[in-house]
């Protein structure tokens, strides 16, 4: 009886074709997920924006996750530091929604922004999925993109 030992190139082979073929059906799966899950995504950041456009406080702190509510406790605190560190959120000039990426922590919607100084900065919103399937904003991190 022939074992595995016996055939290493064909048995290499079969471990290459079977890893590449579970890459190839996690990504597809991803690109259908992917679709929906940036649009909802999307449109819950938009809405935290426009509630920042309009001022309105609550509505903006619907949009953050618990962990970000726990933290700031009130929306007028939860307004506070993004009128003072966040402007570039708070009154975007520009708004270009990038591609999501998936982390260890779980999915992130990188955002380019241009701020209300005209300066350009890269958004990563680190998302949070409920239990309802909804999705909450865990962060907001600016960086300064490299444009060169």
């Amino acid at each position: 009886m022939d074992t595995i030992e016996d055939h290493p190139f064909e048995t290499r082979t079969i471990l290459i074709a079977t890893a590449l073929a579970s890459v190839l059906a996690a990504q597809a799966a991803l690109a259908e997920v992917g679709a929906s899950e940036r649009a909802a995504i999307e449109a819950v950041i938009r809405a935290q924006m426009a509630a920042f456009a309009r001022d309105d406080g609550e509505a903006a702190f619907a949009h953050a996750s618990a962990d970000i509510r726990d933290l700031f406790q009130t929306a007028d605190a939860f307004m506070a530091m993004v009128r003072s560190g966040y402007q570039p959120v708070y009154r975007p000039r520009q708004v270009d929604f990038l591609e999501a990426i998936e982390g260890a922590g779980g999915l992130a919607q990188k955002v380019f922004v241009v701020g209300p100084d005209g300066a350009a900065y890269l958004a990563i919103y680190p998302m949070e999925r409920q239990p309802d399937g909804s999705w909450k904003i865990d962060g907001c991190y600016l960086a300064r993109p490299d444009m060169s």
